[in-house]
């Protein structure tokens, strides 16, 4: 089992003594609410209104906040107590995935089909359990795509597309938002060679947000609020785009170097 990270919280942790509070969110798309204000009920709610303007969006992800909701309720901003995080050198990979990844004729590429890999991570969460990704959020995240802050990871077998995922990176992060399979094992693949190629992509830390049974077999781990900010401070010293992600490329499985 993966382990957590570990809180290291003290009396003066600011996590301990802050006041909860939600946050209504001004006109202003610099207004920042404060982390360890955010609710323990819902865990992680921590400001309500505002917009998904692409100034809005890049601001408050560079500061760990994320939009998460469903019409018609306003815009929800949370940032959770302990978050899942990937360290790209710790992917996981299982014995099933690897034989997989040698039974078909994959491929990858990057930023190929951002409209599809949005719509089917749309369409398979409305199928299962309603999906948060409403015409709002996809029109949201396809100006940060024009933008060169949005980006698609595609997994492809005999060159049709069948998985991948598509997330917000600046700096050294990586902010992953939702992931798609219509082939088994297509969308682990898909995370499994972009955690290959992190190096080249300058890629230290994937935000993975919410915590699950999927994400932790696949290395992921979770992170204390605290160490979390922290690592968005150094690894996002200014929030600007990750130009190494802005291009179009298709290519073969990589040989893992670590």
């Amino acid at each position: 089992m993966p382990q957590h990270h570990p809180t290291d919280q003290t009396p003066n942790d600011p996590t301990e003594i802050a006041q909860q509070e939600l946050v209504l969110l001004s006109d202003d798309v610099l207004d920042t609410p404060n982390p360890n204000k955010a609710l323990d009920d819902p865990e992680g709610l921590s400001a309500v209104g505002g917009d998904l303007s692409s100034e809005r969006l890049i601001h408050l992800y560079s500061k760990g906040f994320f939009p998460w909701y469903s019409d018609p309720d306003p815009i929800l901003w949370w940032h959770p107590k302990e978050r899942c995080a990937l360290v790209p050198r710790a992917f996981h990979e299982s014995r099933s995935l690897r034989k997989a990844a040698n039974r078909d004729n994959w491929s990858f590429s990057l930023n190929q089909d951002f409209d599809s890999v949005i719509h089917h991570c749309a369409e398979l969460r409305a199928q299962k359990e309603g999906t948060w990704i409403s015409e709002d959020i996809k029109n949201a995240y396809k100006n940060l795509h024009k933008l060169g802050f949005a980006h698609s990871f595609e997994s492809r077998i005999n060159g049709k597309l069948v998985g991948g995922f598509y997330g917000v990176a600046m700096g050294k992060m990586f902010f992953g938002e939702s992931m798609f399979s219509l082939y088994p094992n297509a969308s682990k693949l898909a995370l499994r060679e972009f955690c290959r190629r992190s190096e080249e992509y300058q890629i230290e830390l994937i935000d993975c947000q919410v915590e699950s049974d999927h994400l932790l077999t696949l290395g992921a781990t979770l992170m204390a609020r605290s160490k979390f900010v922290h690592a968005l401070e150094v690894l996002i010293p200014s929030p600007k785009k990750n130009d190494l992600l802005n291009n179009q490329a298709i290519f073969g499985i990589k040989t893992p170097n670590f």
